[in-house]
């Protein structure tokens, strides 16, 4: 696969790091479809690379289906998905104020398990429908989790165990699209310069930095994307996680 022939649907591609992949993509010839619930936004950054856009609530499988018949539509294929949506809490198990609220867990896995899962399996389905290329393939799904997966910090249950989930199914999506030709991967980022962590002065931004050992900064969303393309025209990467952090390890 070429990323110069493809055409992707993105979720939460109208900030961070969905957005900087929905725009590497489109820079190199791509045809891209952002899936976003914030319709203003993901209206716009559509317009500037050239793409197309579906408000979206991932968690709903009217919704998705939705957005998925509007990229056949608009692109008359799919060949790539790459899953960016995503929440983040803060909450310990039990904090000052009492337990964790438990919607708040739940909505943490709807998004980020639940809606990674319920765009990828109707992503697929459209997938399975392209002509084979000379070796098999027919597309590839491209899933987010986190470092969190794996060092989980205080506060972060919700988000790491729904991380985790990302990880576990990688593998067991991938045997089971194998025979339609059809590769599934995860990327784990450590901490980037996201929309989220650009909103923290500039001491505490130094601080998260100068725990990454080497390069000692945060991550660039764009680097997420370079590796999201990578990962479409390495046709042999299947069924793995690839951690991008700078070594970072959370302690």
């Amino acid at each position: 696969m070429q990323l110069s022939t493809t055409a992707a649907v993105i979720t939460g591609g109208a900030s961070g790091l969905g957005e900087a992949t929905a725009r590497y993509f489109a820079e190199n010839g791509a045809q891209v479809t952002i899936l976003d619930r914030d319709a203003e936004r993901g209206a716009q950054v559509a317009a500037e690379i050239g793409g197309h856009f579906a408000q979206t609530d991932v968690t709903d499988e009217n919704s998705v289906a939705a957005a998925i018949a509007l990229a056949m539509e608009k692109m008359g294929k799919i060949t790539a998905c790459v899953n960016c949506a995503g929440i983040a809490y803060g909450i310990k198990t039990v904090g000052k104020d009492g337990p964790h609220p438990l919607d708040a867990f739940q909505r943490t896995i709807d998004i980020n398990l639940v809606g990674t899962f319920n765009v990828s399996r109707l992503a697929a389905v459209e997938m399975a429908k392209n002509e084979p290329e000379p070796d098999g393939a027919r597309g590839v799904i491209i899933n987010t989790a986190s470092i969190a997966a794996f060092d989980g910090q205080k506060g972060q249950a919700a988000y790491a165990a729904s991380k985790g989930g990302v990880v576990g199914m990688t593998l067991p999506m991938a045997r089971d699209l194998a025979s339609t030709g059809i590769r599934v991967m995860t990327i784990a980022p450590g901490i980037f310069m996201t929309p989220m962590l650009a909103g923290l002065p500039e001491e505490v931004q130094q601080q998260l930095a100068a725990d990454v050992p080497n390069p000692a900064r945060l991550g660039d969303p764009r680097e997420y994307g370079r590796l999201a393309g990578f990962i479409v025209e390495m046709g042999y990467l299947n069924g793995e996680v690839i951690r991008i952090d700078g070594a970072l390890r959370m302690r």
